[in-house]
């Protein structure tokens, strides 16, 4: 009797994991539809309330006959004009990575030592706060000038201060609700802070940690136009004051409305991982 109950009880337990995904997937895909429908709902609404002029505002219907239709009388056609904008998009998303590879790589590195020293915490956390505190526009002149302008450098350090900070106070915060009776545990069996951290802090603070990669996507995005504006001129960021000191507004308002449905993709896209993930592992964000 009690051999046959436990693949009765195992085939359950995997059919519930099954439905907790497909249920979390079904929620990541009406939650992202809801977000591009409440932007375009949004960004139509501005255009109609008549409070910038026609020749500068472009609603979602222009930018979609500029990006899909062929005007007979146009300079170039849709597709040349998909390509240059797919292109900037491109450039910007790839920076966008940079920034958000280096700057999670770093607040993960620092919220562990700070977990494991607390005299590496005093000595850097009111160094960060500082440099937390002080506009980020402020300094990107001095960044540029250590790491050069135009460089890869100077996007991967202007790109990781603004994942950074948010992306360091949610692993921090997760990783300081570790279940102390686990970390005690730990210890008991001849474990030190490091083996507590790898085995109870880290993998029960996932929740924390995707929410920090969630919250950083747009961060990263936001980081590499900045980049692209005041030092390499590249992507979008970089093309932005080009087509508007041109009065070239459909192009203007096509690249921005590509960069935000990419940037809003990427973040649901984020978000989906982060359910199907913590589903399987029996947690939810409600741990946060």
């Amino acid at each position: 009797m009690s051999g046959g109950t436990g693949p009765a009880v195992a085939t359950g337990s995997v059919a519930g994991t099954s439905r907790a995904v497909l249920t979390a997937v079904g929620k990541g895909l009406l939650n992202a539809a809801i977000t591009v429908g409440i932007v375009l709902a949004a960004w139509q609404a501005l255009i109609m309330s008549g409070k910038i002029s026609p020749y500068v505002a472009k609603g979602p219907l222009d930018v979609w006959r500029f990006l899909f239709v062929t005007d007979p009388d146009a300079r170039a056609t849709a597709g040349e004009r998909r390509e240059l904008l797919f292109d900037l998009a491109a450039v910007s998303l790839k920076d966008a990575a940079i920034g958000f590879v280096v700057g999670m790589a770093i607040a993960i590195v620092l919220a562990v030592l700070f977990t494991l020293s607390k005299t590496v915490e005093r000595g850097v956390m009111p160094l960060a706060l500082l440099l937390r505190s002080i506009p980020l526009v402020s300094i990107a002149p001095v960044i540029i000038l250590l790491t050069g302008r135009g460089t890869t450098a100077s996007v991967a350090v202007i790109g990781s201060i603004v994942v950074l900070f948010p992306a360091l106070a949610s692993v921090l915060f997760g990783l300081s609700r570790a279940n102390r009776e686990s970390l005690d545990l730990v210890r008991v069996y001849g474990g030190g802070n490091l083996a507590a951290l790898l085995k109870v802090a880290i993998p029960g603070a996932l929740p924390s940690l995707f929410a920090a990669a969630r919250v950083s996507v747009p961060g990263a995005v936001t980081g590499a136009l900045l980049a692209e504006w005041l030092s390499t001129g590249k992507g979008v960021g970089g093309q932005i004051v080009k087509f508007n000191a041109a009065a070239q507004f459909d192009n203007l308002w096509a690249s921005v409305a590509i960069i935000t449905l990419v940037t809003l993709l990427l973040y649901n896209v984020v978000q989906l991982a982060e359910t199907v993930v913590l589903a399987r592992m029996g947690m939810s964000q409600s741990q946060l």
